[in-house]
């Protein structure tokens, strides 16, 4: 399923330029003039990215794996686009294309990283129901200090998850006061737990 494909070599030319990166000059610093903006390596990346994208494709077999892929090499190579560290290539196709080869060998290395899909849900642990005992005192002491057009608003659009609208119409109040009533409800809830 997986192969060791590589991506196509970029032609050596005698221009000077040496690396991976293009860099010239003897201390192989990058000057200035030739480091690509994020405006560059968006269109550089976009033209290149349907290719790049047939290819992890034939790579990961999976369409979701190629697109995670796709978008982990846009941004591995925009942050050092916007941080000025990114040199035009001679060849962007064969410099992007290394990249996200790197980085799905990264992920074959590293397979804790991947995620994983099941269709099983954790087993929970078992407490005998104290949990959600718990959870059911303390809300209903919660709701016991509020008053009882706070309460209302509360139960209504937090646990029953009705709009403000349909609260309202239920309470025969306007939206608005349903909603201070919640506010004032749920700050008092806060701070009670804080306390």
């Amino acid at each position: 399923m997986h192969s060791h494909a590589t991506c196509p070599p970029p032609p050596r030319e005698a221009d000077g330029r040496t690396g991976p990166d293009n860099r010239t000059g003897p201390d192989n610093r990058t000057s200035p003039d030739n480091r690509m903006t994020p405006g560059d390596f968006d269109a550089s990346f976009t033209a290149d990215m349907p290719r790049l994208r047939r290819r992890l494709l034939a790579l990961t077999g999976n369409p979701h794996d190629a697109d995670d892929l796709l978008q982990e090499t846009y941004l591995r190579l925009s942050r050092r686009a916007r941080s000025q560290s990114l040199t035009r290539q001679q060849h962007p196709y064969a410099y992007t294309c290394a990249v996200a080869l790197n980085l799905l060998r990264d992920s074959w290395q590293h397979p804790s990283r991947r995620e994983r899909t099941t269709d099983q849900l954790p087993e929970a642990g078992w407490d005998g129901g104290l949990a959600s005992y718990e959870a059911s005192v303390t809300a209903l002491a919660l709701l016991g200090m509020l008053s009882e057009k706070e309460a209302a608003a509360v139960i209504l659009v937090d646990l029953e998850g009705l709009t403000h609208d349909t609260a309202g119409e239920r309470l025969g109040a306007h939206r608005g006061t349903v909603q201070r009533n919640r506010l004032r409800g749920l700050a008092k809830m806060r701070a009670a737990l804080h306390n």
